[in-house]
């Protein structure tokens, strides 16, 4: 059977993978930029002479964007035409790109990344959409395991490619390398692409202000609580209760509003049907247990080890090895088996990983994470891109675009709230071992003086016995320390993989796709 691509109610003799290219560029685009600037903060944070802390605006301020304008999209797609907005988002996303380069200052970069995100926040969405409906429903698997690999993919490259950017050349041009390829994406698209009959311009679409409102203030002030939380003792400090009332109250206001206004801005009936419902809720925790994995393994190997943020963006390769054979196992297999096969499976292997991970320590090579991070890619992107086709099997056309928004802010969400989590995690759980290591440095304890014997006999052969001695405690409080911390990495991990197997029951909740004999 010839592979064609079916657009705007027409037989196009193209085939199907072919208008695929610009959708996936611009998905990757989009997903690379999440993570490209993590290891580039410091050179920035000088750059713009701030601290470390106002720095990761630069990474807030693009999520907030993206997350607000996402749900909308369904919106803007009948407003202006999916089309049309689909090439707006891409040329906002490059020109933002580029002013995000030349920003000589923190207001100015700011007003960048927050551009960037509205224009990336049309991009998933819409490509999500496009890519159900242009491919025969015998092929989706495949196509869907390409865009799953760029989706999971790109994050993962993000620190490995930044650092090396970063290092190599200097930290704008992390940011210029969008502009060649986002020229090309636009190209591509406005020849490429048609508008079905349901995703052209619409006639009689009105703005829904209260729900555009309350949507902005409860994902902004979500993601300042997410952000700064763990730095104020979370519910410890008054101002982080209150942002956190004001968050949740927008948020009950938004479904409310978007419930009882017949022309709403985001279709929340979609979370009526069963499967889109249950693969949303196991994709939103395996989104944060893929960005969050992705956010603290540099960062353990930068803080523990002395890892330069090249080398520890590098230690991500595996995992984008797991990726390309996870997206090749899956168009292959996905067929023969189905999709909650190949889900649950990608889940118990990606809680291998995890545990795995939880068996490390600080005398590790780099190739010793090589094999859990390969199983996190390989696990991660088995599970997810059966999950996204699954979700969405049992809806309509027309639905699509809406349910990619809805699916794809509510992802974002669990990506920031797993993130968070986690660094909360790491400082509790390393501030109890710490508090339970402590009590073993006593006089009392003869493995303890014997070791700081040792070290200040080490010592004395340069300062005096009292001085060696305190240089003695210090280098094995230091230790311990060290040790704590990584503990704290470590149980983090293994939690993740508790949190994998937990999804299994939803994935049994959801109804597998039916194929004939043909298929």
């Amino acid at each position: 059977m010839a592979e064609t691509a079916v657009i705007a109610g027409e037989n196009k003799n193209i085939s199907p993978w072919i208008v695929m290219i610009p959708v996936m560029l611009t998905i990757f685009m989009f997903a690379l930029d999440e993570t490209i600037s993590n290891v580039a903060l410091p050179y920035m944070a000088g750059t713009f002479s701030i601290s470390h802390n106002e720095s990761t605006w630069i990474i807030t301020s693009y999520l907030v964007a993206s997350g607000i304008v996402i749900p909308t999209v369904d919106f803007f797609s009948k407003l202006m035409g999916r089309k049309a907005y689909f090439l707006l988002s891409v040329a906002i996303f490059t020109m933002a790109s580029v002013l995000c380069g030349l920003a000589t200052s923190m207001p100015m970069m700011l007003l960048g990344r927050i551009l960037q995100g509205i224009g990336g926040g049309g991009i998933m969405p819409i490509g999500q959409a496009i890519i159900f409906e242009i491919f025969p429903k015998e092929i989706l698997s495949r196509a869907m395991a390409v865009f799953g690999l760029g989706v999971v993919l790109a994050p993962i490259m993000g620190p490995a490619l930044g650092g090396w950017i970063t290092e190599n050349w200097s930290w704008p041009f992390i940011y210029f390398i969008n502009l060649p390829f986002g020229i090309i994406a636009f190209l591509l698209i406005k020849k490429l692409i048609y508008n079905p009959p349901y995703a052209k311009k619409q006639k009689n679409v009105t703005m829904d202000y209260k729900g555009f409102f309350f949507l902005a203030v409860w994902l902004l002030t979500l993601q300042i609580v997410l952000d700064k939380g763990n730095d104020a003792d979370w519910f410890g400090a008054a101002w982080i209760c209150k942002t956190f009332a004001i968050s949740m109250m927008s948020f009950v206001a938004f479904v409310v509003v978007q419930i009882k206004n017949p022309k709403s801005l985001v279709d929340l009936s979609v979370l009526k049907n069963g499967n889109f419902l249950f693969g949303t809720v196991a994709s939103i925790v395996l989104m944060g247990v893929m960005m969050a994995s992705s956010a603290i393994l540099p960062s353990m190997l930068q803080n523990l080890m002395g890892y330069t943020s090249f080398l520890s963006g590098l230690s991500m390769v595996p995992r984008g090895a797991g990726c390309m054979l996870a997206s090749i196992l899956t168009g292959l297999l996905t067929t023969r088996f189905g999709e909650k096969t190949m889900i649950i499976a990608g889940l118990i292997i990606l809680s291998i990983g995890g545990l795995l991970f939880g068996e490390i320590n600080t005398h590790i090579a780099l190739a010793n994470i090589a094999i859990p991070n390969f199983l996190f890619g390989l696990g991660m992107v088995m599970a997810m891109v059966p999950m996204i086709s699954l979700s969405c099997s049992t809806l309509h056309n027309e639905q699509q675009t809406n349910a990619a928004g809805v699916q794809n802010l509510l992802k974002n969400i669990g990506a920031a709230i797993g993130t968070s989590i986690s660094t909360t995690m790491i400082s509790r759980f390393s501030q109890a071992h710490q508090h339970m290591m402590v009590e073993h440095l006593n006089f009392d304890n003869p493995a303890y003086m014997s070791k700081l014997d040792s070290l200040s006999g080490t010592f004395e052969s340069l300062v005096d016995s009292n001085t060696a001695e305190y240089m003695g405690q210090y280098q094995i409080y230091h230790e311990l320390l060290q040790q704590s911390t990584l503990w704290g990495y470590v149980e983090t991990f293994r939690y993740f993989a508790i949190a994998t197997i937990a999804v299994i029951p939803l994935v049994l909740l959801i109804k597998g796709i039916k194929r004939t004999k043909a298929e």
